[in-house]
Parts: structure tokens; sequence; C-alpha cells
């Protein structure tokens, strides 16, 4: 493909030539490797009523993920993505929401089409795969464990791991400095906001894909390499880098 220029924060960047060559690929959890949804809608909407209000959509709960869980309690308290409830209001609905959603993270999650196709062609060409979600790690690990997919990553970031999480690029570059590459041999898989800035911001590659979250926005809007269907179109768009000599 031939190189095009676009804008990003001000400054002229050229976009690359497909495919890709890189050694790492990092994938986000919700709204990327699987659809959890319906799961933490359900998990909200318990609380919800635990907490005497009514019950909201799963489509408005689903524009509310995004930001990690105290986020998104947040957001189906006050019904804004940038509400702030009473403190003792939060801290009363916290502990009543991770209940439930311990209790149901496996209910209905699944991993979106073409995600098991496209992991198994991203294991057999060799590349290393990392995880990398704001989810709270208590939750990450028991889905990941769920849905058969733990143990395809060599390492697995959660919203808890590190001091700060993404968009912030410490998850991003903490991994890079785990596998030993440059942030440019690097890639993240993701579907939004939080997945693009964090990647740019490291300096490493990004896709996302158009079926995720991305608290309601369109994926279009994103500053990213691609936006690719599926996690197999993804696959076929990078090759792994040759080993420095």
């Amino acid at each position: 493909m031939n190189k095009q220029l676009y804008s990003y924060a001000n400054t002229t960047v050229k976009k690359p030539d497909f495919p890709l060559a890189v050694k790492v690929v990092m994938i986000d959890l919700d709204g990327t490797l699987l659809d959890t949804a319906e799961d933490l809608a359900l998990a909200a909407n318990l609380m919800l009523q635990d907490l005497g209000r009514p019950a909201l959509s799963v489509a408005t709960i689903k524009s509310y993920i995004g930001k990690g869980i105290e986020r998104l309690i947040k957001r189906a308290l006050t019904g804004d993505l940038d509400g702030e409830p009473e403190s003792q209001l939060l801290e009363k609905a916290l502990p009543i929401y991770k209940k439930h959603y311990a209790e149901n993270v496996h209910v209905n999650t699944k991993p979106f089409p073409g995600v098991k196709e496209g992991v198994a062609q991203l294991l057999q060409a060799g590349f290393h795969l990392a995880c990398i979600t704001n989810k709270s790690e208590s939750f990450t690990l028991p889905l990941l464990q769920a849905t058969g997919f733990h143990d395809y990553f060599e390492i697995i970031l959660s919203g808890d791991s590190l001091p700060r999480r993404k968009p912030d690029p410490l998850p991003l570059t903490h991994i890079c400095k785990h596998f030993n590459v440059q942030p440019h041999e690097a890639i993240l898989f993701g579907d939004s906001l939080n997945d693009a800035t964090a990647a740019r911001a490291a300096g490493c590659h990004v896709f996302c894909v158009p079926y995720g979250y991305n608290e309601g926005h369109d994926v279009h809007e994103l500053d990213c390499d691609a936006i690719v269907p599926s996690l197999v179109e993804a696959a076929q768009l990078i090759v792994k880098a040759v080993p420095n000599k």
C-alpha cells in the first residue's frame, strides 16, 4: 500500500505500509477479544435493583464501558459519562457491583467472531501475545480461564496490575520492556479511544475493530493504523519481524 499522511496531535506522520513487521501483539479484552457487555449490564442492573433504582438497557450500559468498573458504576448511577455520584452512594454501590459481577462474569460472555481463528493464526506465526485490559485482575483472570484464552498470553496486565492504566502508555511500554522490543515492534489490537491514545503515546502501532464499545462513539473517528473487521484480518496485516542480528 502507498504511504499516506495523516495528522495526530498536531504532528504529521506517515501511515505505514502493510503488512507491518512486529514481534509483539497486545490485545484488549472488553470489546476486542470478548463480548462482555451483557454480563457487565447484568451486574449493573442487579446493583441498581439492590439500590432501588430502575434498570438500564444493555445498549446504554454498553456505552458506559471503557474506563474500568468504577467509572461504569458512576455512569450507571448518574446516567452521565462524566457523572460523579455522592461519595456515600458510590462507596455503597462498588462492593454490590463487584459481588454481582464476580457471580456472573461468564454467563453470557463469549469471544467475538473471528477471535479464536485470529488468535490461532497469531500463535502459529510466532508472535508474542499479551493481554492489556482496564478490568480488575480479580475478574480478568477467571474470565480468560473460563473462555480458554488464559494460556495463550505470555503476560496479562489488568487495570490494577500497574500504577497507571490505559489511556496512559505505561502498560504498553511495560510490555515492550518485558519482551525487550522497541515500541514500533509492538502493536495493540483494541476498540476504543483508550487503546488508540495509549498506543500513540507509547509509540506502538494500533489496529481497531468496529464491533467494540468505544463509549458509544464511531471507531472510524479514532487515529489508528487500520480498522479491521476481525482479528483474522488483523493477523493478515502483520508479519513476524526478523530478529536483530
